[in-house]
């Protein structure tokens, strides 16, 4: 008796699922480095009914989940901070966050902590660890599109290495443009032939006109799933008088 009422409200908590989803993207769609969330629909359990004698099947609704993320490029932005970093093409930088752990991140906008070394602006220290020596400021500093960096006089400092993995749509976001390797995302590994541009960053890859269409959509589904249960009361109200 219930059957379209509940997938009815199961069709509306996978309408809401996609609206978190929408708003997550717009509230970061000018967070450098953020990958849209990619949200996926699937049908729910069938069940097997005998109705007016004839035997006949009824789905319980539809379900949604993240499933990943957007891996399309962001564009790059010039900022003319040498401290700044872009990514062109596939990757990540690998910074060690301050609680323990690697994590991978797109978002290039580092820093000098106390000790000279490049960190992001939420503390995590990139790896290998890059130290400026000291008197060394970051306007003496050239990152080389393959990630060398020199000092003065070209002195050598190190070399920032970029990273992939096998699926990086399913990485795990950890918070703060951040993002943690899974099981189905699969292990870290070094990355060769995708550039870095000093003095730059790049910014969301949201698309603003996209998520706004979708957002319509959405809401109307959700509006359409919400009508279905108001007339699945009407009509258990009308049975009830019935059969009262």
């Amino acid at each position: 008796m219930f059957e379209g009422m509940y997938a009815a409200a199961s069709g509306m908590a996978a309408q809401q699922e996609q609206l978190d989803a929408i708003g997550n993207d717009l509230a970061n769609a000018s967070t450098t480095g953020y990958r849209t969330e990619r949200v996926g629909f699937r049908d729910l359990l069938y069940n097997q009914i005998q109705q007016a004698g004839t035997e006949t099947t009824v789905g319980a609704g539809a379900a949604a989940n993240v499933i990943g993320f957007d891996q399309s490029q962001g564009s790059i932005q010039s900022t003319g901070d040498p401290l700044d970093l872009a990514i062109e093409g596939d990757g990540y930088f690998t910074v060690q966050q301050p609680g323990g752990g690697t994590a991978l991140t797109r978002d290039g906008a580092f820093q000098v902590d106390a000790q000279g070394r490049l960190i992001t602006a939420q503390g995590a220290l990139l790896q290998p660890p890059i130290t400026l020596p000291s008197g060394v400021s970051p306007s003496e500093v050239s990152i080389a599109p393959d990630g060398t960096v020199t000092g003065p006089r070209g002195a050598p400092l190190g070399r920032i290495g970029l990273v992939t993995v096998p699926a990086p749509e399913h990485l795990l976001a950890a918070g703060g443009s951040l993002f943690t390797t899974t099981t189905a995302s699969g292990a870290a590994r070094p990355l060769e032939g995708s550039t870095i541009h000093q003095g730059a960053l790049e910014a969301s890859n949201v698309d603003l006109g996209t998520e706004m269409t979708q957002l319509m959509s959405t809401q109307r589904a959700y509006q359409l799933a919400s009508s279905a249960i108001q007339n699945e009361d009407q009509m258990l109200s009308i049975a009830n008088q019935l059969v009262t």
